[in-house]
């Protein structure tokens, strides 16, 4: 992850990732082996094993700043043209035409 930003000439100590998920974050950051991850695969320790070398920071977000829901969730018509707000995709003034 770091070289693919280094190679956009973005340099970071560490790459935040925003999490809506608290359990998530803190099985990513408590190494210990609990009883209700025993079944997830190898594979997936990826952003643990960063989060643990501190590539990584994973950062909690509320669920309604989700950014990224625009992506994978069909969203109410408010929320919506909050996110295109967000990102920059759209002008308040284009909203009241």
């Amino acid at each position: 992850m770091k070289q693919q930003l280094s190679d956009y000439r973005i340099v970071l100590d560490h790459i935040p990732i925003k999490c809506d998920n608290t359990s998530a974050i803190n099985i990513s950051k408590n190494p210990v082996l609990h009883s209700r991850t025993k079944h997830i695969e190898i594979r997936h320790h990826f952003i643990r094993d960063h989060v643990l070398k501190g590539d990584v920071v994973l950062e909690f977000v509320d669920t309604k700043n989700q950014i990224v829901d625009i992506f994978t969730k069909p969203l109410s018509t408010d929320t919506f043209y909050n996110i295109i707000r967000e990102l920059g995709l759209i002008d308040v003034s284009d909203l009241s035409k």
